[in-house]
């Protein structure tokens, strides 16, 4: 359907890809990958002929149609649900045909038939479907389209796009504007949708669980692999595990060669054999040595103090007008508590988060800070308040006049602002770029309570990555809202669900809350139509209601026993992976060739003894993770 022939693409004389070339056929789910700036975006607007390739072509099949998401959405007075409509060019071509057709009628009957098996009797309840889904409320669909703030026009763009039925759909980040509801449900529905579908992400379980293929794009080279992004990172590693291998080989054999000539190119009687290996080493391709691209690293300086409750909110409504949005609220928060939001769109997750920070004052209620808190806040409006002229390096000395050019460029370097980088303005950065500027003054605060709210958006998987690492050792207490499940998986502790006005814990997993949410959507659509059909048959209904009710307690009760067990095997989990950290970081120190001099026998015995308790810590914590992983297995067959 698809081909890339040898095709390279340059932005600001810098070469971002070379030589690629692969083929994509009907059907597949190809998730484009690689680290921010590599040339994703690039690649995407080449296939839609928006940028010309340096060298080399691409070819579509004839009569592929190609459906992308709009950046930008033209103000209108539209519905947004005729805006919707519109994505779908084939149906509306249909539709202006008949307005324009007078007393032709078999004219008329063949439009009919044509608009019939394009479904355009049920266009509406479609789009509408698409709007619901994305997280927007019923009363919603028929407001203009101007009427919208900026992410929700994202929304609007993307629902358009879905609902065009063509071949070949390009998605660029889609998940960037979503909360976590609106992203499971577009895992479903592109899971389900027919067609070929090329997307970029940097959601590592998104990915996993709509792609069959992966292109990389890294060193200026782009390699399809075969499987989604979790088999394609084991295909890597194996790939240049390989290369490594074979470069070392290489590199010995060369050695070799270069030895034999060096000893024997002057004595006559090996000149001849000298010559032949000098003639083969010219002629050997030298492999390069594996590489990959550069990795962040950064931590969480350790906080000050941890004062015990960090803040609490008692009998509190919150709320923006007369009415609030969450009734009734007690929260306190503990040094060491790691909480990830759940919730649907609009149910007031953010709302908490600023009436926490105290950016949004308390309707009723109180809410205590301890004296010594110190807040670390990330959402998108600290991204969007970084001072355009500003560069990195500015940011930094304007967050700690004392800090020296030489500390601030070390401290950036983390971050991924490194040389140049640093003197980069940041009204020329990338929107990844800003949000890793934002994120890094926010840590360089040592804060005991972080809190943050879609953290993630345009930043790329090894951002992600780094973040997580920090977050695992991070000492402070931490409030998440993220619709990046591998996130949340790796940081939280407890889940804490936002809904109906409430904030409660929430005693299941992140599966768990996909099975909740999808029950959720159901109660509310049996609730509309119960609604729409009078009382009599809610009364007839009402045993089967109250089955349901009862069922959905006896879950309820299960998951509260099965909570504590789950909790445990995470904090093993995470211990576990902090002692095999240390263990590595402890052979790394004993392959050191000058550790083994006379003078640092002392050190070396030090540290084969830290080697040994390490080791041992590490199998106890095997030991005790396949225990608890047991008594889950068994407690959820009971």
């Amino acid at each position: 359907m698809l081909s890339f022939n040898n095709i390279a693409c340059r932005r600001d004389r810098t070469l971002l890809f070379d030589r690629v070339s692969l083929v994509i056929h009907r059907g597949q789910k190809v998730g484009l990958t690689g680290a921010n700036g590599c040339g994703k975006s690039s690649l995407l607007a080449m296939i839609q002929n928006e940028l010309e390739p340096d060298d080399g072509e691409i070819s579509l099949q004839q009569n592929v149609t190609v459906t992308h998401v709009a950046q930008e959405t033209r103000s209108s007075d539209a519905p947004a649900i005729e805006f919707v409509i519109d994505g779908d060019k084939r149906l509306r071509s249909i539709e202006s045909d008949l307005q324009k057709v007078n007393d032709d009628g078999e004219k008329h009957a063949e439009l009919l038939a044509d608009f019939e098996q394009a479904g355009g009797y049920s266009i509406h309840a479609r789009a509408g479907s698409l709007l619901n889904g994305l997280g927007f409320l019923p009363d919603q669909h028929t407001l203009p389209v101007s009427g919208f703030s900026g992410g929700w026009r994202m929304r609007l763009n993307l629902a358009q796009a879905l609902m065009s039925p063509s071949d070949l759909l390009l998605l660029d980040e889609p998940t960037n504007h979503l909360d976590l509801d609106a992203v499971l449900w577009l895992e479903n529905w592109l899971r389900a949708r027919e067609g070929t579908l090329l997307m970029i992400s940097h959601d590592r379980e998104f990915l996993d669980r709509i792609t069959t293929h992966t292109l990389h794009i890294e060193q200026q080279k782009g390699t399809l692999y075969t499987g989604n992004y979790s088999a394609f990172e084991q295909q890597r590693a194996a790939r240049l595990a390989n290369q490594q291998a074979m470069f070392e080989k290489q590199q010995q054999t060369m050695a070799q060669m270069q030895s034999f000539v060096d000893r024997f190119r002057a004595k006559a009687t090996k000149a001849k054999q000298a010559q032949s290996r000098l003639k083969m080493l010219e002629r050997m391709t030298a492999l390069a040595p594996a590489h990959v691209d550069h990795l962040f690293k950064f931590s969480f300086r350790e906080p000050d103090a941890l004062p015990n409750p960090l803040v609490s909110i008692t009998n509190a409504d919150i709320g923006y007008d007369a009415e609030p949005v969450l009734k009734g609220i007690s929260l306190s928060i503990q040094s060491g508590d790691r909480l990830g939001l759940l919730g649907a769109n609009g149910a007031g997750k953010s709302t908490l988060i600023k009436a926490i920070v105290g950016d949004l004052s308390l309707q009723t209620g109180e809410r205590l800070p301890a004296q010594k808190l110190k807040l670390g806040y990330f959402a998108q409006h600290q991204v969007d308040q970084l001072r355009d002229e500003h560069t990195a390096l500015q940011a930094m000395m304007d967050c700690d006049a004392k800090l020296s050019d030489s500390e601030a460029r070390n401290y950036l370097g983390g971050f991924g602002f490194s040389g140049d980088q640093a003197l980069q303005s940041a009204k020329t950065m990338s929107g990844g770029e800003r949000a890793r500027l934002a994120l890094a003054l926010i840590v360089y605060t040592k804060p005991n309570l972080l809190l943050l709210d879609e953290p993630t958006n345009h930043l790329d998987i090894q951002m992600r990555d780094a973040l997580a690492e920090a977050l695992q050792h991070y000492t402070g207490a931490l409030v998440v809202i993220s619709h990046d499940r591998s996130l949340l998986r790796s940081v939280v502790d407890d889940l804490v669900l936002v809904a109906d006005g409430k904030v409660e814990p929430f005693d299941d997993d992140l599966d768990g809350y996909a099975r909740w949410l999808s029950d959720y959507r159901n109660r509310a659509t049996t609730s509309s139509q119960e609604q729409a059909t009078g009382d009599d048959e809610i009364v007839t209904n009402g045993s089967q209601n109250e089955d349901r009710k009862q069922r959905r307690r006896d879950e309820a009760e299960s998951r509260a026993k099965l909570r504590p067990m789950r909790k445990a095997i995470q904090q093993t989990e995470r211990k576990l992976e902090r002692g095999v950290t240390q263990l590595a970081a402890t052979r790394d120190r004993l392959a050191s060739n000058e550790l083994y001099n006379p003078e640092n026998k002392s050190m070396l015995t030090e540290l084969l003894a830290t080697e040994a308790e390490q080791k041992q810590q590490v199998s106890a914590l095997e030991d005790e993770l396949l225990e608890q992983m047991d008594a889950l297995e068994q407690a959820e067959s009971q």
